[in-house]
C-alpha cells in the first residue's frame, strides 16, 4: 500500500487559515484573533518562565554541561535555555526545570 504524500494546497504566510477552511469571514476573523491572542499569551508565559533558569545559570557561572546535569536535560537543551529559545520548550518542561533549581512556580489566575 502506497501512502499519498502529495501536497495539494499551501497556505501563504499571514493568511487566515480559518477563511481557507471555509468559515464565514466574520467568524474567520474572530477565530484568527482568538488564535493569535492565545499564541501571544503562551509566548509571553514561556518567556517569563525561561527568565529564571537562564538567569540562574548565569548567576552561578555554570557551564552548560553542569547546568544540563542539574536540569536533567541534554547539553544542547541547556544551551537552548541559556539562549532563551522558548519555542523549543513546553510550559510543563520549563516548570519542571524551575522546580529542579529550587524555584517552584505558583500559578495565579485572574
Amino acid at each position: 500500500m502506497k501512502t499519498d504524500t502529495a501536497v495539494r494546497h499551501v497556505t501563504k504566510p499571514g493568511a487566515n487559515i480559518f477563511l481557507e477552511l471555509g468559515f464565514p469571514p466574520a467568524e474567520a476573523r474572530r477565530l484568527q484573533a482568538a488564535s493569535q491572542k492565545q499564541i501571544n499569551d503562551t509566548r509571553l508565559l514561556k518567556q517569563q518562565l525561561m527568565e529564571a533558569p537562564s538567569s540562574w545559570i548565569a548567576e552561578h557561572h555554570l557551564k552548560q554541561a553542569d547546568a544540563a546535569e542539574i536540569l536533567m536535560v541534554s547539553r544542547p537543551r541547556a544551551s537552548d535555555v541559556v539562549n532563551r529559545k522558548t519555542a523549543k520548550f513546553t510550559i510543563d518542561t520549563l516548570v519542571e526545570m524551575l522546580s529542579r533549581i529550587g524555584k517552584p512556580v505558583k500559578l495565579v489566575v485572574g
